[in-house]
């Protein structure tokens, strides 16, 4: 109860605040947006051994997950068919297992209380959510890796609705999705969407597909498409040096720790003397040096990549921005001149 009033105040307090960042978390109802606002489809990245995808680009705990994404602001989760909502709250009960399993270093915004869990471990949802949750989730972290399902494939037609062109209405939506993406989902919160979705797309309006708007769109906002294009190319390569770097420092872990066992392995069983036992210290040390220093540098390539990411989301914000402003404006012009012509036709 304690926990809940706590979520609460924080999330009403966002609320009373002005968001001023590229992308932030807030108080949301069923439907309502949660504040996380992206102006073009996210980088995603398979999650390695899990059916789960992550945006490594983002300073957020954004995943998607059986055609659902899904978002856990370190209190409550989640969950929307579109990359940018609207979000739906999830019942901490109903969560798919898969997402719980998914390990500490792939949460991109971890809240405080991860702090001091293993990287390479699930979280420990029992100590968050208590004794109840745990009771009735028994067995949510054994599993046999070999039977884990095949990854959703991702949405990836809605890479053609960014910024203004985004399609807010959920009818809009759903008349999208029905059209262009045929997964059918295994988790039964994920099928209860998808059946909303369903129900909701014969009363749709008609919507005019994507490449059409893009073929009539003013040269400046192609231009920006192209821009937003080249910075997910650039997003797509940090992340996959990132994880480059990342096997590179656990194979020369893997190779330090074999030299030790090796070299243990050739001492004799008896006492060693003195200046083999030197030796073998100073190859200790020299293999926890050197993997402090692996440890360093790709902390350091970690945050230099979150800050380009951070100056290349701000500034497709504001391209996005500027692109929704020259459509009002040219909206703005055929409005006056369809006004002229009746006028005209009028005085005629």
């Amino acid at each position: 109860m304690k926990r809940a009033l706590i979520g609460l105040l924080v999330a009403l307090a966002t609320v009373a605040t002005p968001a001023s960042a590229q992308l932030s978390f807030g108080f949301s109802g069923p439907g309502v947006s949660i504040g996380v606002n992206l102006p073009v489809y996210p980088v995603l990245q398979r999650v390695p051994g899990y059916p789960v995808y992550y945006a490594p680009s983002l300073n957020a705990n954004y995943f998607f997950y059986d055609g659902l994404y899904w978002v856990f602001d370190g209190v409550t989760w989640y969950q929307s068919s579109w990359y940018n909502g609207p979000w739906y709250a999830v019942d901490p009960y109903a969560v798919p297992v898969y997402l719980l399993r998914v390990p500490v270093r792939y949460y991109r915004h971890a809240p405080a209380y991860f702090h001091g869990w293993a990287h390479d471990s699930a979280p420990r949802w029992g100590d968050h959510w208590g004794h109840a949750w745990e009771s009735r989730r028994a067995g949510w972290d054994r599993w046999n890796r070999s039977s884990a399902p095949a990854p959703a494939p991702l949405p990836t037609y809605q890479r053609n609705y960014t910024g203004s062109r985004y399609p807010h209405d959920v009818q809009q939506q759903a008349t999208i999705q029905q059209r262009s993406y045929s997964y059918r989902p295994r988790e039964e919160i994920s099928r209860q969407r998808f059946e909303q979705r369903v129900t909701a797309a014969p009363q749709a309006a008609p919507v005019q597909p994507a490449p059409a708007q893009t073929q009539v769109a003013p040269a400046p906002m192609q231009r920006m498409d192209r821009q937003a294009q080249a910075t997910q190319r650039q997003q797509e390569q940090f992340a996959q040096q990132r994880q480059a770097q990342e096997r590179r420092a656990q194979a020369a872990q893997q190779q330090q720790q074999q030299a030790v066992q090796q070299q243990q392995a050739r001492q004799p069983q008896v006492a060693q003397d003195r200046p083999v036992q030197n030796m073998q210290r100073q190859e200790q040390r020299f293999a926890q040096k050197a993997q402090e220093s692996d440890g360093r540098h790709a902390e350091n390539m970690q945050r230099q990549q979150e800050h380009f990411a951070q100056k290349q989301l701000e500034q497709q914000q504001r391209q996005a921005e500027q692109q929704q402003r020259q459509a009002e404006r040219a909206d703005r012009g055929q409005h006056r001149g369809q006004e002229r012509g009746r006028g005209r036709d009028s005085e005629g």
